[in-house]
């Protein structure tokens, strides 16, 4: 992880810019990992703002500085502890400045972060903030302004940030978290232990708030939850939640993440199916095809069972995009193990994967196991089917040069100003020649050419796209 996930963006994509306000202390902050920190991320924003915060998108100009950090990779708070000594030249240029680490590595490392010996960042950071405590920013930010470092990492049964309103810096697309924490215990996993057990938001709260997001003219809104199909609030399941979202506005494009096969029933399937406007792509979690491998991480299910819900899902949503993620090298996988990821890779013909090396996690089941595959077999597993992905998503791809596809218009491409990005339902980036065509628009695009990440092509015209349908 070579850069933040998100760096936050004062200018919305409408071209409108936050007002700046005098004599206001000003947080600048940076988010690392999954779309949850991300929503975590605006959650914090519209506390913070609430209390009198304004927005900076320049370390420079910040009088606080928050990480949202992720723990899910030991990658990944290397990279982390990384980032906060370089804070240090900030704070030492200003005085006063404040370092709050936010988030799942807050969680998990609570005060290791702010010891001594953490690394050289002990000095650096001020306040350490876990996912159930941010209502307390304000307070901590306060103490820590005089002089008291501050820790709140207490995880909650009942935290659901219901009643906050995210602040949302862009005008398209919105993450909604509608149930927090997980169940699951997979033995690999520290989001039961970061982020607590699960407990959905109440239903009427998701519609009120998807309701507020179409006056304001969003065009898409995605579902968040460590298992969204776990989600249950008096008598409503996701099932149940999924429609009455969808029903909201059958113009607006509704997605979620992410799904555990154990979990996947006929019924959400068929309410996918029967919705045009919820997006026919799933994000399904396989991470091994060993039914050994899938016991020692307490996954579940078998791939026996995991091969029959892909063929279900295929059977009612023919042209449904699936993702999934795959762990190489967890401890005792054997050539024949990997052997056999490689055929699920191959039957089940992804479109997209998340391919990682197996990173042991303190305080988690597999923490305890030897970790015997050694760090250039993992290497090689990993890279092996990395190939064998990239693969099947060109030939994927490669189907759809010469056809057309629709697209919601999301702005200017971020690698090239001359060119405008989009995605489709299935979750594909399309990238197209920069032209009168609006973000928030639905758009036809005639697709010319395809590498394994990405569609490229050309707008229709309404005439254009009206007899290429005929």
């Amino acid at each position: 992880m070579d850069s933040p996930t998100s760096t936050l963006q004062l200018t919305s994509r409408s071209g409108q810019v936050a007002p700046v306000i005098q004599n206001r202390k000003k947080v600048y902050i940076e988010t690392y990992g999954c779309q949850m920190n991300l929503a975590d991320t605006e959650t914090a924003l519209g506390i913070l703002t609430r209390d009198n915060f304004e927005i900076t998108d320049s370390i420079h100009l910040a009088d606080l500085i928050l990480v949202n950090t992720c723990s899910i990779r030991e990658n990944a708070e290397q990279r982390i502890y990384g980032r906060l000594g370089e804070f240090k030249r900030a704070k030492r240029e200003k005085p006063g400045l404040l370092v709050g680490v936010m988030g799942c590595m807050a969680e998990r490392l609570r005060t290791r972060l702010m010891s001594e010996e953490a690394k050289g960042v002990g000095q650096i950071v001020d306040i350490i903030v876990g996912p159930d405590e941010y209502r307390k920013l304000p307070s901590l930010v306060s103490r820590a302004w005089h002089g008291e470092k501050g820790i709140a990492v207490r995880l909650s049964r009942v935290e659901t940030y219901d009643d906050i309103t995210p602040l949302r810096t862009q005008d398209i697309s919105a993450w909604i978290s509608i149930m927090r924490g997980c169940d699951k215990f997979c033995s690999f996993c520290v989001v039961p232990y970061t982020r607590g057990r699960e407990r959905s938001r109440d239903s009427d709260t998701i519609i009120k708030e998807v309701e507020t997001l179409v006056s304001r003219g969003f065009k898409e809104v995605t579902l968040l939850g460590q298992n969204v199909n776990s989600y249950h609030h008096n008598g409503c399941d996701f099932s149940d939640l999924l429609a009455r979202v969808a029903a909201v506005d059958r113009t607006m494009r509704v997605r979620f993440t992410t799904s555990h096969p154990q979990d996947m029933s006929d019924k959400l399937i068929d309410t996918i199916a029967s919705h045009e406007n919820v997006c026919k792509f799933i994000h399904l979690p396989v991470q091994s095809g060993s039914d050994k491998i899938l016991r020692l991480m307490e996954r579940s299910y078998t791939i026996d069972h995991y091969l029959g819900l892909v063929e279900r899902i295929r059977r009612a949503i023919p042209h449904v995009s699936l993702s999934t993620d795959i762990i190489a090298g967890f401890p005792t996988e054997t050539e024949e193990d990997h052997r056999q990821t490689m055929d699920v890779l191959k039957a089940v013909r992804y479109d997209g994967a998340f391919m990682f090396k197996y990173s042991p996690r303190e305080n988690t089941p597999s923490y305890s196991m030897v970790d015997d595959v050694s760090d250039p077999v993992k290497t090689q597993r990993v890279s092996e089917i990395i190939d064998v992905q990239n693969k099947i998503s060109y030939e994927k791809n490669s189907a759809l040069v010469g056809e057309t596809v629709q697209i919601l218009v999301e702005g200017r491409s971020k690698k090239a100003s001359a060119e405008s990005q989009g995605r489709t339902d299935g979750n594909k980036m399309v990238i197209f020649p920069r032209d009168n065509s609006v973000s928030g628009e639905y758009r036809d695009v005639l697709i010319h050419r395809v590498n394994s990440a990405t569609l490229f092509g050309t707008i229709l015209s309404s005439s254009e796209s009206v007899e290429r349908a005929a």
